[in-house]
């Protein structure tokens, strides 16, 4: 056990300084505009070169910087919250090869490539869905594993279109065929692809399937790793579908998801589950200032979410090992006075997901929903944006209520305090960083400032909206009469299971499952067996044997055959 602390400490010492190094180097590339293009060609047959290829510039960089610091702080946080786990090292063995199959995604230009660290992150993925291995962790893993490989087929079918341009570099074809079918359709693939990576609808529910895993996974996943793959490859991806019907498309479907999440996550009461559906919102959010074709607005907010969404889940970590993997938030209760330093971290986290001014959210957050009151957009899309805004304000009030106000409803004789100091120290350190990595990620990637001209009521939109939301969460969860009301009319029911998209995922794929194993049966392996394969093979062995018998006794057959063609003769 010792050795596995020792070496959870180097691996997350060793993967801080590489964060370091690669922050730095990024934003020397950014001031110097530097792009490295690195192609190495393992061999060439007929026309066709198996390359590999790597792009160094300053998107990617900061990118792979960012998640190797969360990834140092989630190592370090897993030597204490997996401590009594036998596994331990094969479980931080998971979570590198997590860490640089996104890695190897970030630096890709290829499609080719890009498949390779999409498929690594689904499979080693799948891999710590199922750790804690029981039924519920299967059948969550097998949602996950199946909804991700919607995904990789549409990038193997990109692929195959791109066949014939020579090369599979995005960047090769980005500018000139922007008005091609071949590469509005290459959009469409690529962009659904991304909202199986991204979780958004219909997507949606392998995201809380994967709750699963234990939690310093769900904060690897849910901050930097698979949930942000789709988003950074339409950040990528974005000149081939902007101004055009796929951004229409992806800006609605961003919105149905936004408003979903938040309003599901105001029903719900698994502590995991909230923080997930929060990820999704803000997901919506990033693919719907996309869709705009503000790429680095949505990479800013894409950093900055994943700074404060790790703390979260860190923090809900420390309440669920504390309180002996409970994760109901009904029964945990006036935390603020037994555990200061995890709540006061857990408060800096959710009101930097709200956008609390001078937080890290903030900075991209009230300018994505200035931006989008600058934008021509209808009314409905409007009130949708502002309304799941303040709806994300709604269920984390809501949250903290539940947590650090609420009567404590665990058991009496339970003491619960703030103990893990090692898990404490990586919460302390990324809620530093939660509070001022928005202003200096602002600083490095706006070093002009944005100029939003706007009226007034509009301009105070947002705050307003804020306050609105975090006064109706406020609301809702003390007017119990409302609460019992919508739970007898089942609307609770319906909202706390994400519209129900869990059971029609199940359950619409299961008759075209069950009749398909049918004709498999009946025709696979029944019919095309007996007419096909097997009864080639039992055809040509029965002939090979009646040869072979004829071959071993020759001259008995010929003496045979010759007696038996001279009686007949003689009798005619």
């Amino acid at each position: 056990m010792l050795y596995c602390f020792s070496l959870c400490n180097v691996l997350s010492i060793y993967l801080l300084f590489s964060s370091f190094i690669m922050f730095f180097l990024g934003i020397l590339f950014m001031f110097n505009d530097f792009v490295f293009f690195i192609e190495y060609e393992f061999f060439m047959i007929n026309g066709v070169q198996l390359l590999m290829t790597l792009l160094f510039d300053w998107m990617s960089l900061i990118f792979v910087g960012f998640v190797f610091f969360i990834s140092s702080m989630i190592v370090y946080y897993s030597s204490d919250y997996m401590f009594g786990d036998m596994c331990i090292d094969r479980f931080i063995i998971l979570l590198l090869m997590f860490i640089f199959s996104m890695m190897f995604m970030i630096l890709s230009p290829n499609l080719i490539s890009i498949l390779l660290g999409w498929d690594g992150l689904g499979l080693v993925s799948y891999c710590l869905v199922i750790y804690y291995q029981n039924v519920s962790s299967f059948n969550a893993g097998m949602i996950t594993a199946l909804s991700n490989r919607v995904g990789d087929s549409l990038l193997l079918m990109s692929i195959a279109w791109m066949f014939s341009y020579g090369s599979w570099n995005y960047f090769m074809y980005i500018d000139f065929f922007s008005f091609n079918f071949d590469v509005k359709l290459i959009s469409l693939l690529i962009v659904i692809a991304a909202m199986t990576s991204s979780a958004q609808i219909p997507f949606s529910p392998w995201l809380l399937s994967a709750m699963a895993a234990p939690t310093p996974v769900s904060s690897l996943v849910h901050s930097s790793t698979l949930v942000t793959a789709g988003v950074y490859l339409l950040i990528r991806f974005n000149p081939l579908y902007v101004n055009s019907v796929l951004s229409t498309f992806l800006l609605f479907i961003s919105l149905i998801t936004m408003f979903m999440s938040g309003f599901c996550a105001n029903f719900e009461f698994d502590l995991s589950k909230i923080i997930a559906l929060s990820t999704l919102s803000q997901l919506g959010l990033m693919m719907s200032i996309l869709s705009f074709g503000y790429i680095y607005l949505a990479y800013f907010h894409l950093l900055t979410h994943a700074l404060f969404k790790a703390l979260l889940f860190m923090c809900s970590g420390v309440l669920i090992h504390m309180f002996k993997d409970c994760q109901d938030i009904r029964f945990i209760g006036n935390l603020f006075f037994q555990m200061p330093l995890t709540c006061l971290c857990f408060i800096v986290a959710s009101l930097s997901l709200c956008g609390m001014p001078f937080l890290s959210g903030f900075y991209s957050k009230d300018l994505i929903l200035e931006l989008y009151s600058l934008s021509y957009i209808n009314i409905i899309s409007y009130f949708l944006y502002y309304f799941s805004t303040g709806l994300t304000v709604s269920y984390s009030f809501r949250l903290i209520y539940y947590l650090m106000i609420s009567d404590f409803s665990f058991c009496s004789y339970h003491c619960v305090l703030d103990e893990n100091w090692c898990m404490l120290k990586g919460i302390v350190m990324m809620t530093i960083f939660s509070i001022f990595g928005g202003c200096l990620m602002s600083w490095f990637l706006f070093p002009t400032p944005y100029l939003v001209v706007l009226p007034f009521y509009l301009s105070m939109m947002t705050i307003f909206v804020c306050l609105f939301g975090g006064w109706v969460g406020w609301i809702i969860n003390n007017i119990h009469f409302l609460y019992k009301y919508f739970m007898y009319v089942s609307i609770h029911y319906f909202f706390g299971n994400i519209w129900f998209m869990p059971y029609l995922t199940i359950k619409l794929p299961l008759f075209p499952l069950i009749y398909g194993s049918k004709l498999n049966i009946i025709g696979d392996y029944g019919w095309f067996e007996l007419l096909g394969g097997q009864g080639l093979y039992q055809w040509l062995k029965m002939n090979s044997i009646f040869n072979q018998s004829i071959q071993n006794s020759s001259f008995n057959l010929f003496f045979i055959l010759f007696s038996f063609w001279i009686i007949i003769l003689m009798f005619f």
